[in-house]
């Protein structure tokens, strides 16, 4: 466990220096969760102010990821909910439509009415939108912002009896303050605080826990050498060890399956292309721009590799915001260890590095006549838009810092808690994403072939996320809430990181600070009643309720569980092997469907199981949400009271009743027994997807 204690100076009041400003609530970043963080504290009488090294707010919201990772919409609720139906309102302008028409973008991203049936949402949407949205926040509630402002790490933090009385910027200016939020991606303030924290993973036993550190031998998601038909050889020469290894590859060995490391999961910037002429610039060549860097993407685009755009995401305006995807692509694995407990001026080469890998790996795909034709003239019909990061070369201002530090608070969440093997205390918000590490190193396996490790999905419903999480362990300082950084394992994190969850812990950490400051008491110590009859008043989701049409989950293209007669298994009830993703595109029952992610490994399945309490027989349906990237051959097999039969179910076509299921047939069950219907992805030919099935009697 790599931690640093760093102790805070006690001095006097009175040696505060004139330029000092005090404040009800100092935020420290100006991100979403910050700006949020800030606007809570507004609205419940407080004074604010938003200080830290950011010059455009909103951090990652819009800083490119606007494909937002939402999981189940249902549980987005207070600030955040209000920052995606502002994202809806500023697309019904027409003018916010410049380069592409409204109805030929459609509905993505959009959702019907929400939480308090009223509001609409929109969940996709461009960067400067975003930055518009959060400016706005500011602006209405007349919150000071203090731009470009770096914390003193080294002696900047001042505490007097457990307490942070003020914090100094390199700059000198000084922020007092009743309390501190620390909404940064890297924990700054949480640090230099002298607050425990953890770097890198745990090992598997340190919270009992299955999926946390190492993962040798793991392959998930399609983003592992695996996913190729071929072997790809490491070396210069291939299959000489004495050539030496291609650039970012490294020697050194992965470690053992379920130990803890101090690596992190590799960050990219969420950069926007767009292919619309008028508004696009080509990719340009960096500076130090180094073709051999990508003698490896080479050798998977020879082996047959053609899903190098497949997360170019698209949002309004022909734009796109692009993620990682594959063995080789945008996430700069290995290369960022340094970046959470490092320098600013190490943080700044690690940016740097990050930029001039990504760019030139844009412009080697565009330019590089050794890149297959179809990839190259794919990648050179897209460039940057020129009406995005017009400040900063039309490229992202903030990098995804997946992970950094990690407060080690008052509870931890883990995976135990997501899974529901542990129950959560005190909820303050929900999370409800798929548990999503990305990889960590590439390495070389001991038969000499280049392999990612690190990457994880599992998919999950929705959980709570506990107050603890966001305060100091007791006995640490007693007027600082971290919502970000906040207190989990590295494979919780995977989905807690996500940045409407961000907005909500936001929200929830101010109402407590301002809880603190009227009840005059540490924030450990904030009566939960309160805070939860607070936040509950303010519109966060603190519990999940059933998929039963409820006030918690979305109703876009959803329906009713409750509505279908006969016995109903919806799959957020299923009994899953190997690892499911979750998703809400398209029409489904409930909060939303499930998928093998593509897997065609033959080895993932899901077990609906019903108890029929009459004998009889019964025709059983199957529901799923068609797409064409489904498998035309998904195979289901009902068990029943003759034995097992086997259907073959092209989930290409729509289902042909209603549009919603098919039959699989009917037959005989037993009174008592238990019925039970299986879909593996056994030879599939797409992604494999489940939703409900249905037992409907005989008459």
């Amino acid at each position: 466990m790599r931690l640093l204690f760093q102790i805070c100076v006690s001095v006097a009041l009175s040696s505060v220096s004139a330029l000092a400003a005090e404040f009800d609530v100092v935020v420290y970043g100006g991100n979403s969760a910050g700006v949020i963080a800030a606007v809570q504290a507004k609205k419940m009488g407080l004074t604010v102010v938003i200080v830290g090294p950011d010059k455009h707010l909103g951090g990652l919201s819009s800083g490119g990821l606007g494909f937002t990772d939402t999981g189940n919409k249902g549980v987005i609720g207070g600030l955040a909910r209000d920052f995606y139906h502002r994202v809806w309102k500023a697309y019904q302008e027409p003018a916010a439509w410049k380069w592409q028409q409204a109805s030929e973008y459609g509905n993505k991203g959009q959702g019907t009415p929400a939480i308090d049936g009223t509001q609409r949402t929109m969940w996709i949407f461009e960067p400067h939108i975003a930055e518009e949205i959060f400016e706005g926040y500011v602006r209405e509630n007349n919150i000071p912002v203090v731009r470009d402002e770096w914390l003193d790490r080294k002696s900047g933090v001042v505490c007097e009896g457990g307490r942070i009385r003020q914090i100094k910027m390199i700059s000198g200016k000084i922020f007092e303050g009743k309390m501190f939020i620390d909404a940064t991606y890297e924990g700054d303030l949480m640090a230099a605080a002298g607050v425990d924290y953890h770097v890198g993973r745990e090992a598997n036993s340190v919270y009992d826990e299955k999926r946390n550190g190492i993962q040798v031998g793991v392959l998930h998601h399609g983003h592992h050498f695996g996913v190729i038909k071929e072997n790809i050889s490491p070396y210069k020469v291939p299959g000489d060890p004495n050539s030496g290894l291609l650039p970012r590859v490294s020697a050194v060995s992965p470690g053992e399956y379920g130990m803890g490391d101090n690596r992190v999961q590799a960050y990219c910037y969420r950069f926007c292309a767009t292919d619309v002429a008028e508004n696009r610039l080509a990719f340009p060549k960096p500076a130090g721009y180094d073709a051999s860097q990508y003698e490896l993407a080479l050798r998977v685009l020879k082996a047959g590799w053609r899903e190098t755009f497949r997360k170019f995401d698209p949002i309004p305006n022909r734009k796109t915001d692009t993620n990682n995807h594959g063995p080789f692509s945008f996430d700069n694995i290995g290369m960022n260890y340094d970046y959470p407990d490092g320098s600013y001026e190490r943080r700044r080469e690690i940016l740097e590095e990050h930029r001039t890998y990504q760019q030139g790996f844009l412009y080697f795909l565009a330019n590089d006549l050794r890149v297959p034709s179809d990839v190259r003239e794919k990648a050179a019909s897209y460039g940057l838009p020129k009406d995005e990061f017009k400040d900063n070369g039309h490229w992202p201002h903030q990098i995804y810092v997946r992970e950094a530090r990690r407060m080690i608070g008052k509870f931890v969440m883990t995976e135990n808690e997501l899974t529901k093997r542990r129950p959560t205390p005190d909820s303050i918000g929900m999370g409800s994403y798929t548990i999503d590490s990305h990889n960590v190193q590439r390495y070389v396996t001991p038969e000499g072939f280049v392999q990612n490790e690190g990457d994880i999905g599992v998919g999950i419903t929705p959980y709570e996320i506990a107050y603890g999480s966001l305060v100091p362990k007791n006995g640490q300082i007693i007027n600082l809430l971290v919502p970000v950084c906040m207190s989990s394992s590295h494979i919780a994190y995977g989905s807690i990181r996500m940045e409407p969850v961000f907005m909500i812990l936001g929200q929830s950490a101010a109402t407590a600070a301002a809880l603190a400051i009227d009840r005059k008491c540490a924030v450990q110590d904030v009566p939960y009643s309160l805070l939860s009859e607070r936040l509950a008043a303010d519109g966060q989701v603190l519990h999940y309720a059933p998929v039963d049409g409820s006030a918690a989950t979305d109703s876009h293209g959803s329906e009713s569980v409750a509505q279908l007669k006969g016995v109903v298994v919806d799959d957020e009830a299923v009994e899953w092997v190997g690892e499911w993703g979750s998703s809400r595109a398209g029409q489904h029952f409930g909060a939303g469907y499930h998928h093998d992610k593509n897997a065609r490994d033959g080895k993932t399945s899901a077990m609906f199981s019903a108890k029929l309490s009459k004998a009889g027989r019964y025709e059983v349906r199957f529901a799923y949400s068609e797409n064409p990237n489904r498998s035309s051959k998904t195979i289901v097999k009902i068990h029943h009271s003759k034995g097992t039969d086997e259907r073959s179910v092209n989930q290409r076509e729509k289902p042909g009743l209603d549009g919603r299921f098919v039959s699989l047939g009917t037959f005989d069950f037993a009174e008592g027994s238990v019925a039970k219907v299986e879909v593996s992805n056994a030879g599939a030919d797409g992604y494999v997807v489940v939703d409900v099935v249905q037992f409907l009697p005989v008459r």
